[in-house]
């Protein structure tokens, strides 16, 4: 007996501005966690990450994974292409497709930029929750793009602590905008642009670098004991943000170990020893921080957040009726 397909089936499509306000960042954080969570216990398998350059001058990735026990499987396709600035549009490129593991059918496809963008942040924030000093007070940021931003978000939100603010710029200069953003946002912060860079390092109890990671960005000396480090810009062979010699002083901590040593800061020091940040989540590593203890996480975005914010956002359009349906017939 043969088994007819449907051809009613459909696929959700969601735009960025359907994603964007169905997104909110206390359910953004609790899917993220989970994410690390479901990756620390083995219930959720990331598949090897695609990461590389094209000869248009743009950098191309896959990361994929799966959650058997949810139903959950997907991939992400996104990269970097910095010749969109000059088209006006934005140089972070990402798309999501959901799909049913059972059938290969593909369920939902989403505009990939905002969770890319608030996905990273919360991590970013998790790991500033669960490594930083309490009490921090003082922070610099290197970048004020997207992704600096969020970051420096997700950082004053969780540690309230933070109130004092330096952050470089690329271009050497002052930005109103991304002041005037972060003011508006946090009203009690003191926000000043600085060029000094290891001036502002040593001087900080958090540090974040969200730049296109095309240099080292500070020296060595400028890290002192105490400060915690959220490195985010090292994401493709060839990156790096950070001085030789500092993930040897620092307790390393990653979201995942064999993609960190692809194309994360740790590829420049790959047999340096680190711990996921899941494990600590789950417990199943206890941090006990010295005040003296340099941490750091090495960022590359895990396959999974995605997939849980994805999936989220899913059942949010499904029970809402955002979205466009087409038709897609086996």
């Amino acid at each position: 007996m043969t088994t007819e397909l449907p051809h009613h089936a459909q696929l959700l499509l969601l735009d960025q501005h359907q994603v964007s306000a169905l997104l909110q960042p206390d359910d953004v954080l609790a899917a993220v966690r989970e994410a690390f969570v479901l990756h620390s216990t083995g219930e959720g398998q990331v598949f090897p990450v695609v990461r590389e350059a094209l000869d248009t001058g743009g950098v191309f990735g896959i990361k994929s994974g799966t959650v058997p026990g949810q139903a959950l499987l997907g991939f992400k396709a996104a990269g970097f292409w910095p010749g969109n600035r000059q088209l006006g549009a934005e140089p972070h490129q990402a798309t999501i497709l959901l799909i049913d593991p059972a059938t290969g059918r593909p369920l939902c496809m989403i505009d990939g930029n905002a969770v890319t963008t608030q996905r990273t942040g919360a991590a970013g924030g998790l790991g500033l929750l669960a490594l930083a000093r309490p009490a921090s007070r003082r922070i610099t940021v290197f970048g004020t793009g997207v992704q600096a931003r969020v970051q420096l978000s997700f950082a004053l939100r969780l540690l309230p602590t933070l109130q004092q603010i330096h952050y470089l710029s690329s271009s050497g200069r002052p930005r109103p905008d991304f002041e005037a953003a972060i003011i508006k946002a946090f009203p009690a912060c003191v926000i000043a642009h600085t060029t000094d860079g290891d001036a502002a390092v040593a001087d900080s109890d958090v540090v974040i670098t969200a730049t296109p990671g095309a240099s080292v960005l500070f020296a060595l000396e400028a890290v002192q004991p105490g400060t915690h480090l959220t490195c985010v810009g090292a994401d493709t062979r060839g990156k790096r943000e950070l001085p030789a010699g500092l993930l040897a002083r620092a307790r390393l901590f990653v979201d995942d170990l064999p993609q960190a040593r692809q194309i994360g800061e740790l590829q420049w020091a790959p047999s340096t020893l680190a711990t996921t940040l899941g494990d600590v989540l789950t417990d199943q590593v206890q941090v006990q921080r010295a005040d003296s203890d340099i941490t750091l996480f090495d960022m590359t975005g895990l396959a999974l957040q995605d997939l849980t914010v994805a999936r989220l956002l899913h059942q949010r359009a499904l029970a809402t009726g955002t979205g466009t349906r087409l038709a897609w017939p086996w």
